[in-house]
């Protein structure tokens, strides 16, 4: 599983999973699950495209969270990606959020974003 981090300056992006998703209520980073053969990079620019309908450029790898929900194991692998094209509009989504990294951790996050937002103040 892919999430992406994008910034507004100093803030990050966060979207709250909308009613009738298994983790609804929830906030994240934006992404979703790798396609073979892509790469990481490949398959966070098509899930942003197809959720947020935004062209991006996904960069390096910042933070990786292996974590265990009831219906199985994801590794969620955060990369620092820019919108390069395009204004966010939300599909399966309901809010989204500009927030500095410390302000995110008070969100109630999905599991597996809890480390990516804690490791986001660590650097």
């Amino acid at each position: 599983m892919t999430a992406a981090i994008i910034r507004n300056g100093e803030d990050i992006l966060v979207v709250r999973r909308g009613a009738g998703d298994m983790l609804a209520g929830l906030w994240e980073f934006p992404g979703g699950p790798v396609e073979h053969p892509e790469t990481i990079q490949e398959c966070l620019e098509r899930e942003l495209f197809a959720l947020l309908d935004i062209a991006t450029k996904a960069g390096p790898v910042v933070a990786v969270c292996d974590h265990a929900y009831e219906s199985g194991s994801i590794k969620l692998v955060a990369i620092e990606t820019e919108i390069v094209q395009g204004k966010i509009t939300l599909s399966v989504h309901d809010k989204m959020r500009w927030l500095a990294p410390s302000d995110i951790r008070g969100l109630t996050l999905a599991p597996a974003a809890i480390p990516i937002a804690q490791s986001l103040t660590d650097f």
